[in-house]
Formats: C-alpha cells, structure tokens, sequence
C-alpha cells in the first residue's frame, strides 16, 4: 500500500477524481492546502480523509512555508505527493525533498505555456489543439519529466473558460491512471522521458 499526500488550493475536482478512482494499493493519506477554506478540504473531510491547512501568508518567505509544509506532509510517510491545483510556486529544496515522488497536473500541452492564463494564451497563440501534461516535478517550473498529455480540439469560438471546461474533463481521466501507474512500479524516469513499463501513453481527445 502506497501512502499518498495531495495538495490542493481551492475545491480540488482533480483531487476528488483520484479519490473516486479508488485507485489499488493507494492509501489517501491526507488533503493538505494553503488555504484553510479551501472547499476541497470539506470534501475530503466528508470522505474520511485527514486534512489540514497551512496559510503561506503567515510565513516570511518561500522557504519558510515549504518547509513547514514539508514537515506536515512527512508525518503521513509519503510514498507520493500529488500537487491537484496546489497554487504555490516550490522552492528547490521543496522539489528536492520529494524527488522523483512529486507529481503536478497543468493545464497546456508543455513544453508551450508555463506558468499562468495557459488557456486564453493558446486561444490568443492560434493553437488547434491545446490539453495537459501530469508531469514529476522539478526546481524548473513546469520542466519536469512528463508522465501523460491529453489533447483537445481547440474551437473557433471558444473562450478560455469553455476551453478550460473542455480540458479539465481530460484532466480528471489521465491524473487518476497517472497515480495508478505511479504506485504500480509502471513509471521509470530516463533524463526527461518517462517510460511506461507496461503501455504507452495514451493522448487522450474529446471531440465534443
């Protein structure tokens, strides 16, 4: 049985998809977030999951949070931390804490877009296909190793919320089997290339 710590910032769809997927051998140790009101946390709590909160506001710096963070989060002896919408830029000793057991879900088909407003900057950069990465994470923001990308058309009159709607639907099917491939031994990191031991990575597309 695999312990795993989620992170989260606001109401954690992703989050809830990983739990509902009743994922084998995975044990959802706890939902932490920065933000005590963070509705995913109520969720979680509904479901039996420990929670609990930690408000980066009230630290100094960076560094400090993680690091109290961190100590939270090894209490539950992760084997796996899934960033679901945690809003938090990590420090390098943060990364290098949980190398190589530190997952992210972003919304864009990296390496283009990093960072921010992902969906309205592919609308704005002509794209026909736009998506997400599940990568590992690194000190180098948005950078690690990718896991899984799920594509989606991208329509003429979409905006970045209908495009964003469109995504998230494949966000919440490729997380949950990037997990359970993750606790089954499937993934193998080579340089930036993950390898699946068992299948390739499927694309996924949602036509509608």
């Amino acid at each position: 049985m695999k312990n795993i710590v989620i992170l989260i910032s606001g109401r954690g769809s992703n989050m809830q998809a990983i739990v509902n997927a009743a994922v084998p051998n995975a044990n959802i140790a706890a939902v932490l977030s920065n933000d005590e009101n963070a509705a995913g946390l109520a969720w979680a709590a509904e479901c039996g999951i420990q929670t609990d909160s930690l408000n980066h506001k009230n630290f100094a710096n960076r560094l400090d949070f993680d690091r109290a963070m961190m100590e939270k989060i090894d209490a539950y002896q992760p084997d796996l931390v899934v960033l679901a919408g945690f809003m938090r830029i990590l420090t390098p000793e943060f990364c290098r804490h949980y190398e190589n057991r530190l997952i992210n879900i972003h919304p864009s088909l990296l390496p283009s877009f990093t960072g921010l407003h992902t969906h309205q900057r592919a609308i704005e950069a002509g794209c026909r296909l736009a998506g997400c990465t599940i990568h590992f994470v690194t000190a180098e923001l948005d950078c690690g190793p990718v896991i899984a990308q799920g594509a989606v058309p991208v329509f003429d009159n979409d905006t970045a919320d209908t495009l964003a709607a469109r995504v998230l639907k494949v966000e919440h099917t490729l997380f949950p089997q990037a997990v359970a491939d993750f606790v089954a031994g499937r993934l193998k990191i080579e340089g930036n290339r993950v390898l699946n031991t068992e299948r390739q990575p499927e694309n996924v597309q949602l036509l509608n």
